[in-house]
Protein backbone atom coordinates (compact mmCIF):
# COMPACT_ATOMS: atom_id res chain seq x y z
CA UNK A 1 0.00 0.00 0.00
CA UNK A 2 1.27 3.11 -1.01
CA UNK A 3 1.02 6.66 0.83
CA UNK A 4 -1.16 9.57 -1.00
CA UNK A 5 0.94 12.08 0.22
CA UNK A 6 4.14 12.96 -1.66
CA UNK A 7 7.40 12.27 0.16
CA UNK A 8 9.73 14.86 1.16
CA UNK A 9 10.86 17.40 -1.63
CA UNK A 10 8.26 15.87 -3.89
CA UNK A 11 5.27 17.76 -5.35
CA UNK A 12 2.90 17.61 -8.12
CA UNK A 13 2.79 20.12 -10.35
CA UNK A 14 -0.52 22.46 -11.80
CA UNK A 15 -1.15 19.55 -14.72
CA UNK A 16 -1.01 17.03 -12.22
CA UNK A 17 2.71 15.70 -13.82
CA UNK A 18 4.19 13.47 -11.59
CA UNK A 19 7.05 14.41 -8.84
CA UNK A 20 9.55 17.34 -9.17
CA UNK A 21 12.60 18.16 -7.22
CA UNK A 22 13.18 21.23 -5.87
CA UNK A 23 15.90 23.19 -5.57
CA UNK A 24 17.13 23.61 -2.39
CA UNK A 25 17.13 26.97 -0.48
CA UNK A 26 20.65 29.27 -1.26
CA UNK A 27 21.93 32.72 -0.99
CA UNK A 28 20.20 35.35 -3.64
CA UNK A 29 21.73 35.19 -7.43
CA UNK A 30 23.35 38.13 -7.78
CA UNK A 31 26.46 39.78 -9.63
CA UNK A 32 29.92 38.36 -8.28
CA UNK A 33 32.79 40.43 -7.59
CA UNK A 34 35.88 40.50 -10.28
CA UNK A 35 39.02 41.56 -10.96
CA UNK A 36 37.78 44.07 -13.41
CA UNK A 37 39.53 47.73 -14.45
CA UNK A 38 37.43 49.17 -11.05
CA UNK A 39 38.74 46.77 -8.56
CA UNK A 40 42.67 47.51 -9.86
CA UNK A 41 42.23 51.24 -10.05
CA UNK A 42 40.91 51.26 -6.76
CA UNK A 43 43.80 48.49 -5.58
CA UNK A 44 46.18 51.31 -7.44
CA UNK A 45 45.31 54.63 -6.03
CA UNK A 46 46.57 54.53 -3.27
CA UNK A 47 50.07 52.73 -3.86
CA UNK A 48 50.37 55.83 -6.44
CA UNK A 49 49.45 58.45 -3.44
CA UNK A 50 51.99 56.74 -0.98
CA UNK A 51 54.68 56.89 -3.32
CA UNK A 52 54.08 60.71 -4.77
CA UNK A 53 54.38 61.26 -0.43
CA UNK A 54 57.69 58.96 -0.55
CA UNK A 55 59.11 61.04 -3.51
CA UNK A 56 57.80 64.18 -1.38
CA UNK A 57 59.23 63.25 1.67
CA UNK A 58 63.12 62.26 0.31
CA UNK A 59 62.88 65.49 -1.77
CA UNK A 60 62.53 67.26 1.27
CA UNK A 61 65.07 65.55 3.74
CA UNK A 62 67.61 66.18 0.74
CA UNK A 63 67.34 69.75 0.64
CA UNK A 64 67.30 69.78 4.75
CA UNK A 65 70.36 67.88 4.17
CA UNK A 66 71.77 70.33 1.63
CA UNK A 67 71.14 73.11 3.65
CA UNK A 68 73.02 71.51 6.84
CA UNK A 69 75.46 70.79 4.70
CA UNK A 70 76.36 74.13 3.46
CA UNK A 71 75.46 75.82 7.07
CA UNK A 72 77.94 73.44 8.61
CA UNK A 73 80.67 74.48 5.90
CA UNK A 74 79.90 77.84 6.17
CA UNK A 75 80.58 77.78 10.39
CA UNK A 76 83.70 75.50 9.82
CA UNK A 77 84.89 78.67 7.18
CA UNK A 78 83.84 81.15 10.02
CA UNK A 79 85.79 79.76 12.88
CA UNK A 80 88.93 79.25 10.81
CA UNK A 81 88.54 82.89 10.10
CA UNK A 82 87.76 83.44 13.37
CA UNK A 83 90.57 81.63 15.06
CA UNK A 84 92.94 83.06 12.29
CA UNK A 85 92.08 86.86 13.10
CA UNK A 86 92.81 85.85 16.56
CA UNK A 87 95.92 84.95 16.30
CA UNK A 88 97.09 87.81 14.27
CA UNK A 89 95.98 90.25 16.90
CA UNK A 90 97.74 88.02 19.55
CA UNK A 91 100.53 87.55 17.40
CA UNK A 92 100.66 91.88 16.01
CA UNK A 93 100.16 92.87 19.88
CA UNK A 94 102.97 90.53 21.22
CA UNK A 95 105.01 92.26 18.27
CA UNK A 96 104.12 95.76 19.72
CA UNK A 97 104.90 95.29 23.18
CA UNK A 98 108.61 93.29 21.88
CA UNK A 99 109.54 95.67 20.01
CA UNK A 100 108.62 98.17 22.85
CA UNK A 101 111.24 96.45 24.87
CA UNK A 102 114.06 96.44 22.02
CA UNK A 103 115.65 99.49 23.64
CA UNK A 104 116.13 97.88 26.79
CA UNK A 105 117.34 95.17 25.76
CA UNK A 106 119.82 96.72 23.93
CA UNK A 107 121.01 98.67 27.65
CA UNK A 108 120.90 95.44 29.15
CA UNK A 109 123.75 94.66 26.12
CA UNK A 110 125.34 97.11 26.29
CA UNK A 111 126.09 97.29 29.99
CA UNK A 112 127.28 93.63 29.72
CA UNK A 113 129.39 94.90 27.22
CA UNK A 114 130.80 97.28 30.25
CA UNK A 115 131.05 95.03 33.04
CA UNK A 116 128.18 96.53 34.47
CA UNK A 117 125.36 93.84 34.85
CA UNK A 118 125.76 92.41 38.25
CA UNK A 119 123.86 91.89 41.34
CA UNK A 120 120.56 92.18 41.61
CA UNK A 121 120.56 94.19 38.34
CA UNK A 122 121.43 91.52 36.65
CA UNK A 123 119.13 88.86 38.30
CA UNK A 124 116.64 91.74 36.59
CA UNK A 125 118.08 91.36 33.41
CA UNK A 126 118.00 87.41 33.15
CA UNK A 127 114.23 87.52 33.79
CA UNK A 128 113.55 89.83 31.45
CA UNK A 129 115.27 87.70 28.92
CA UNK A 130 113.42 84.78 29.51
CA UNK A 131 110.64 85.96 29.66
CA UNK A 132 110.37 87.42 25.95
CA UNK A 133 112.30 84.52 24.94
CA UNK A 134 109.28 82.44 25.93
CA UNK A 135 107.21 85.14 24.18
CA UNK A 136 109.06 83.94 20.79
CA UNK A 137 111.58 86.92 20.61
CA UNK A 138 114.58 85.60 19.08
CA UNK A 139 118.04 87.47 19.06
CA UNK A 140 120.81 87.20 16.29
CA UNK A 141 123.82 88.63 14.62
CA UNK A 142 126.87 87.91 15.17
CA UNK A 143 130.33 89.19 14.04
CA UNK A 144 131.13 86.84 10.96
CA UNK A 145 128.09 86.20 9.38
CA UNK A 146 127.08 86.23 5.78
CA UNK A 147 125.56 89.72 5.14
CA UNK A 148 122.06 89.28 4.30
CA UNK A 149 119.92 92.60 3.36
CA UNK A 150 117.13 90.62 4.81
CA UNK A 151 118.59 90.26 8.18
CA UNK A 152 121.17 93.08 8.50
CA UNK A 153 121.27 96.70 8.26
CA UNK A 154 124.90 97.75 7.39
CA UNK A 155 125.78 100.77 8.76
CA UNK A 156 129.41 101.20 7.11
CA UNK A 157 131.22 99.05 4.25
CA UNK A 158 135.24 98.31 4.26
CA UNK A 159 137.44 95.99 2.57
CA UNK A 160 139.52 93.18 3.00
CA UNK A 161 141.26 90.26 1.83
CA UNK A 162 140.48 87.99 5.12
CA UNK A 163 136.98 87.54 3.24
CA UNK A 164 135.42 86.05 0.76
CA UNK A 165 132.20 87.61 0.63
CA UNK A 166 130.80 90.06 2.24
CA UNK A 167 131.03 89.71 6.11
CA UNK A 168 129.38 91.22 9.14
CA UNK A 169 132.29 92.67 11.09
CA UNK A 170 130.75 93.87 14.13
CA UNK A 171 127.29 93.99 15.33
CA UNK A 172 126.60 97.82 16.40
CA UNK A 173 123.03 96.41 18.04
CA UNK A 174 121.59 93.16 17.84
CA UNK A 175 118.34 91.83 15.37
CA UNK A 176 115.26 90.55 16.48
CA UNK A 177 112.54 87.89 14.97
CA UNK A 178 110.11 85.92 16.17
CA UNK A 179 109.58 83.21 14.21
CA UNK A 180 110.17 84.56 10.05
CA UNK A 181 108.86 87.65 11.28
CA UNK A 182 112.29 90.02 11.77
CA UNK A 183 110.81 92.30 14.45
CA UNK A 184 114.21 94.30 13.85
CA UNK A 185 117.22 94.09 11.60
CA UNK A 186 120.72 93.69 12.86
CA UNK A 187 123.00 96.95 12.42
CA UNK A 188 126.16 95.87 11.71
CA UNK A 189 129.14 97.36 9.74
CA UNK A 190 130.29 94.85 7.10
CA UNK A 191 133.71 94.18 4.91
CA UNK A 192 134.04 93.02 1.50
CA UNK A 193 136.43 91.80 -0.27
CA UNK A 194 139.19 93.32 -1.95
CA UNK A 195 138.44 94.65 -5.56
CA UNK A 196 141.65 92.71 -6.87
CA UNK A 197 140.44 90.20 -4.88
CA UNK A 198 136.96 89.64 -6.27
CA UNK A 199 137.82 90.39 -9.90
CA UNK A 200 140.07 87.10 -9.48
CA UNK A 201 137.30 85.26 -8.21
CA UNK A 202 135.50 86.37 -10.76
CA UNK A 203 137.76 85.27 -13.36
CA UNK A 204 138.34 82.04 -11.37
CA UNK A 205 134.89 80.87 -11.44
CA UNK A 206 134.80 81.97 -15.23
CA UNK A 207 137.44 79.44 -16.24
CA UNK A 208 135.84 76.79 -14.25
CA UNK A 209 132.93 77.51 -16.33
CA UNK A 210 134.61 77.53 -19.39
CA UNK A 211 136.43 74.13 -18.41
CA UNK A 212 132.92 72.46 -17.65
CA UNK A 213 131.43 73.47 -20.86
CA UNK A 214 131.86 71.11 -23.71
CA UNK A 215 133.38 72.78 -26.89
CA UNK A 216 131.79 71.89 -30.45
CA UNK A 217 134.58 69.87 -31.67
CA UNK A 218 134.32 67.46 -28.98
CA UNK A 219 130.79 67.01 -29.18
Amino acid sequence: MTSEFPEAGEFLDAEGGGPQETAAPGPAAGPTPTDGPTASAAAGEPAADLAADLAATQATVAALTNDLQRLQAEYVNYKRRVDRDRDLVKQNATFSVLAALLPVLDDLDRAREHGELEGGFKAVADSLERIVSAHGLEKFGRPGDEFDPRFHEALMHAHSSKVTTTTCQDIISAGYQIGDRVVRPARVTVVDPEPEQEQAQTEQAQAEQAQDTPTESGQ
